[in-house]
């Protein structure tokens, strides 16, 4: 007799909106439906048992040698090893991972003397430095549903990156001061494409591709009593600017989302810090607030941990013994491409397939350990691979929502047999290996 079960109040571990109303079905270990999930989120767990899984550890010393299996226990002594015998080891990845894991790596990072640093660092690591510079006006997602009234998503598509987004925090979702939900809003997407989610906005502002910082001084130029001459400014009709601006300066609760639009084109940092000055001035007549929309389900996590261990967001380098900060020295493009580490453990991430090709190059030269789920790119470069667990599906763990809110992911099943409870039990374990080699050879030295 199959034992048949229904766990709720699941959290999604795919985009960082971390969906946590999700409902999934279960026969013994095997996931048959997920309700409430878009289908990226659906997929996500109902391949979670998949066939292509890797179960044990694998380990070659020469790259051009075939894997062989190995216990665990011989898996952490060679992972330490590598890690310790490091001059200067880089530690990556973490946004698909746990807060309890980000700690210990964190640890082991300040413990080998090495760089700790995640996917933020080249997708909104823009934003991060744009809030250090002028600070930032945010909220939760509860108080966009509850209150907003017009909506801007700038340089993002969330039909596409976070599809229960809309419906469930923004335009569509029926909030305690929004109960008709989309007819009480105002949509405004600003978008060199005309993508799907522009496709039912109620303005569609067409800039110029790069052209995205001119855009948001000339909002800032007009609300500021400037008059704006000309045509078009980035492309985008003069006459539309200002009718947006006063929708924007008359609205009761506004809300900017942006995307890497603004964070990968001309302007990076500046185009964020530029759209916060004018959601700071759009505050001085009504209220309103600015996000991010984070891509991995627990990136916020990476700055979020990192920020209140070490005071660094992220590209944190400890070789003196103490966290150092500096993005564009301690990230992981410029240390890679700069042959300035000697070692590196890659988690949750497969840079192999996302990093430049002096980066990727540089990953083949060095030992690479790959902690990941199923066979990737990073693990084809890789000297030991360590096979994961789904955060959130065979473990329970901690991550931040893309506003800051702290969200418990439940368990669903178990882990295949063989594996190690989560992330954060195999960092854990990990880490009392390189303290042992450690303390070894601090003894050995006197």
């Amino acid at each position: 007799m199959v034992d048949k079960r229904t766990v709720t109040d699941c959290t999604c571990a795919f985009c960082g909106a971390n969906c946590d109303d999700l409902e999934v079905d279960l026969e013994g270990e095997t996931i048959v439906e997920v309700r409430n999930a878009c289908k990226i989120g659906s997929a996500n767990y109902i391949t979670a048992p998949g066939s292509h899984r890797l179960t044990k550890p694998l380990w070659r010393a020469n790259k051009l040698d075939e894997f062989k299996e190995i216990s665990w226990e011989e898996a952490y002594e060679k992972a330490a090893d590598i890690l310790v015998n490091a001059k200067h080891p880089l530690l990556y990845g973490w946004a698909e991972t746990s807060i309890e894991a980000m700690r210990e790596g964190l640890k082991m990072a300040e413990a080998v003397g090495g760089i700790w640093d995640g996917q933020v660092t080249h997708c909104h690591g823009p934003s991060v430095n744009a809030i250090q510079q002028v600070g930032f006006p945010t909220c939760t997602l509860g108080e966009v549903k509850n209150r907003a009234d017009v909506i801007v998503y700038w340089g993002c598509n969330p039909i596409h990156g976070h599809p229960r987004h809309m419906a469930r925090y923004a335009p569509f979702a029926r909030g305690f001061f929004r109960v008709d939900g989309r007819s009480e809003r105002t949509l405004v997407v600003i978008d060199p494409r005309k993508t799907d989610t522009a496709k039912i906005a109620d303005f569609h502002l067409q800039v110029n591709l790069g052209e995205d910082y001119e855009l948001f001084n000339a909002f800032r130029a007009y609300l500021n009593g400037c008059e704006l001459t000309g045509d078009k400014i980035a492309g985008v009709p003069v006459d539309m600017i200002k009718k947006v601006a006063e929708r924007m300066r008359t609205a009761n609760w506004g809300m900017i989302f942006f995307g890497m639009g603004l964070t990968h084109s001309y302007g990076k940092t500046q185009n964020v810090a530029t759209a916060i000055e004018l959601t700071a001035l759009l505050n001085s007549e009504t209220k309103w607030s600015i996000m991010p929309l984070m891509g991995h389900f627990n990136v916020k996590g990476v700055t979020e941990v990192a920020s209140w261990i070490t005071g660094y967001p992220f590209a944190i380098d400890f070789a003196r013994g103490y966290p150092r900060y500096n993005v564009g020295e301690f990230s992981t493009v410029e240390v890679l491409r700069d042959k300035q580490v000697d070692a590196m453990l890659a988690i949750a991430a497969d840079p192999g397939s996302h990093l430049p090709q002096a980066c990727v190059e540089r990953m083949a030269e060095i030992p690479l350990i790959a902690v990941e789920i199923y066979k990737t790119s990073t693990t084809e470069l890789a000297n030991l691979v360590l096979p994961d667990t789904h955060t959130g599906i065979e473990a329970e763990a901690s991550v931040y929502r893309m506003d800051g809110v702290p969200i418990l992911m439940r368990k669903v099943k178990d882990p295949l047999p063989g594996m190690k409870l989560s992330s954060a039990v195999m960092m854990e374990e990990l880490y009392r290996a390189v303290e042992r080699k450690l303390a070894n050879r601090a003894g050995k030295k006197e």
